[in-house]
């Protein structure tokens, strides 16, 4: 209608000018001359005014349109315009998104939002310039013409996959930076004491499905974690004993990485366990925290664990030898990380790291362990005088139920362990991010999710600990750390849990000389708890494929865990036999990849014990 308008006037102007030429005569030259000279002036005059006038009526109508989209109606923009109702095929539209989603926009070409593609493909926009696309953002802007009647998802999203709850300028590591020791504590970027609240996974060769991303950020937005570990065994079918070592590396870089995108804290756990002694596999653990250094050494958010938990006898000593050899060789490459060190007894006896304590490095921690079922003031004090003395101690690994990891929870034993590291600044991650059938995992044995769980998947333990991680625990205001603190200073208050007396056997049986030792005892309400180590040490003269052993006690127990075997009971009589892996023994050599717990309701021992 406007070019219509200008040419018409374009039209007039020319006739204009040529009545003017035929009025000059010759007898008027001088009249003519000025005309002449006055019509390109003229015409300037003239195309100017009407070029303003078309762009102010412009103007006018496009306000207009404005006015009516905002109003809730679509207006017919002029034509050959794309309107939110006439848009060709294929062009994109507004969506009836929930406020803050992506819409179509004027934006910069290459900007991501929603089109009409396939839910949940986002795609770059390619609105003609000067489109009119409603979006829903500052006062002012153009808003969709139609509330929509009901909220559709602004994209397809697994079941598993939580919303995020912050963005990148929010998270743990954005805020707190590369983690250093200080005295006794742990201090972040600007010298200010932090503490690492988070979750342990369970072994990684058993439980791989959890190191996801999606699992990861529902623990940082949904649970409140600051820090993930990741238990490789290096035993039990583990890293060192079976495992796929390339697969479990790459299992640990996967998770390495996933707690980097989401601005996580994460811990390399060398899980020792069933092989006891840390030195037994030294230098598979220099040649693995080497790669690891190399592969996150301009990492702030990576800390090595270098041995979990030496048990059976294994001293501060040997530990500490082992400890110095893998920092110098993890130090050569990463000069700054924070490395945590296990202490003997099961990661327990940080009193004697406190006197012996490694020197000459800086970032050195020390791990202490507890379940609070079984572990009570007396742990709880030599943690309180170690701390005191300036020892750096971390809880990488607890869990308020029994130690063998099952059996009744003891909330209110847990209670006082959380009151206590808080009052001292003490990081603790919960063991174990699993669906296993045993009270200390975090998820029912039910679910089989791997990602965004709903209350009734989560277990009684993981209940209570996401209290703790949100600071919403009931009950724990009630408990007086700085007191509890106070007390284990000036001697304690509480009594050392009554510990049954450790089982000791050997015997030559059938070829095999046997050796069944407790690597750890306990008791709770539900009886008395022993920890078994037995070993097979073959005298046959030949390699056996296939073993049976028979142990006898003096009352009826029961069996609540084992490894590297199965296990039948019958009363008082137990039959361990192997599993693929253990079931070989060449002559001459020793079975000890063996483990169990057993528990009765008084205190036992071993009446025989036969191997054949």
């Amino acid at each position: 209608m406007d070019e219509q308008k200008t040419e018409k006037i374009d039209e007039s102007n020319v006739e204009n000018v040529e009545n003017v030429e035929e009025a000059a005569t010759p007898e008027q030259p001088k009249k003519k001359e000025r005309v002449c000279l006055a019509v390109p002036v003229f015409l300037v005059i003239l195309f100017l005014c009407i070029t303003g006038g078309w762009l102010i009526g412009r103007q006018i109508e496009r306000s207009k349109e404005t006015e009516g989209i905002v109003q809730g109606v679509v207006t017919e923009g002029p034509t050959g315009t794309l309107t939110p109702t006439n848009t060709p095929e294929g062009t994109l539209k507004p969506t009836n998104a929930p406020e803050g989603t992506l819409t179509p926009t004027n934006a910069p070409e290459g900007t991501l939002t929603p089109t009409n593609a396939p839910e949940g493909t986002l795609t770059p926009t390619d609105t003609p310039e000067g489109t009119l696309t409603p979006t829903q953002g500052q006062t002012g802007t153009l808003l969709p013409t139609k509330k929509p009647t009901s909220t559709p998802k602004p994209t397809s999203k697994p079941e598993n996959t939580p919303t995020p709850g912050s963005d990148s300028a929010e998270t743990p590591v954005a805020q707190h930076g590369a983690l250093s020791v200080k005295g006794a504590k742990l201090v972040d970027k600007n010298g200010d004491v932090y503490q690492l609240r988070g979750v342990s996974t369970h072994g990684l060769q058993w439980f791989p499905q959890y190191v996801n991303k999606a699992a990861f950020q529902t623990l940082r937005d949904e649970w409140n974690c600051n820090v993930v570990r990741l238990a490789m065994y290096t035993a039990e079918s583990g890293y060192c004993e079976g495992a796929d070592k390339t697969e479990m590396k790459k299992l640990v870089k996967n998770g390495v990485n996933y707690a980097t995108e989401l601005g996580l804290y994460v811990i390399i756990d060398w899980h020792v366990l069933n092989d006891r002694d840390p030195n037994k596999y030294k230098s598979e653990a220099i040649a693995f925290f080497e790669e690891m250094a190399k592969e996150y050494k301009n990492h702030v958010n990576v800390i090595y664990e270098i041995c979990n938990e030496p048990n059976s006898g294994v001293g501060w000593s040997s530990i500490k030898s082992y400890a110095e050899d893998v920092i110098s060789a993890i130090r050569a490459i990463d000069t700054d990380a924070v490395i945590i060190v296990g202490t003997p007894n099961w990661s327990q006896q940080v009193d004697e790291a406190a006197a012996d304590p490694i020197t000459g490095e800086k970032n050195i921690m020390y791990a202490l362990h507890f379940y609070a079922g079984t572990h009570k003031d007396d742990l709880r004090n030599k943690m309180i005088r170690a701390a005191k003395a300036g020892l750096p101690i971390f809880c990488s690994e607890f869990g308020i139920s029994d130690a063998s990891g099952n059996g009744s929870l003891d909330i209110e034993s847990g209670n006082k362990w959380i009151a206590i590291m808080d009052e001292l600044d003490i990081s603790y991650v919960c063991w174990n991010l699993a669906n296993k059938s045993e009270s200390s995992s975090l998820l029912k044995s039910s679910c089989k999710k791997t990602a965004g769980w709903a209350e009734n998947e989560i277990s009684e333990q993981g209940k209570w600990l996401i209290q703790v991680l949100k600071g919403t625990l009931e009950g724990l205001g009630n408990i007086d750390g700085e007191e509890l603190v106070e007390n284990a200073e000036n001697g304690g208050t509480g009594q050392a849990a009554d510990v049954p007396e450790a089982i000791s056997y050997e015997k030559t049986s059938g070829g095999f000389r046997i050796q069944i030792d407790a690597s750890n005892t306990w008791s709770s309400a539900d009886g008395c708890f022993y920890q078994l180590a037995p070993v097979l040490f073959n005298q046959k003269g030949s390699a056996v494929s296939d073993w049976k052993l028979t142990v006898v006690f003096d009352q009826e127990i029961s069996v609540t865990e084992c490894w590297g075997c199965e296990t039948s009971v019958s009363g008082k009589t137990l039959t361990i036999t192997p599993l693929s892996y253990t079931a070989n023994i060449e002559n001459g050599t020793t079975m000890n990849n063996l483990g169990l717990i057993i528990s009765a309701k008084q205190e036992v021992t071993i009446r025989q014990a036969s191997c054949e």
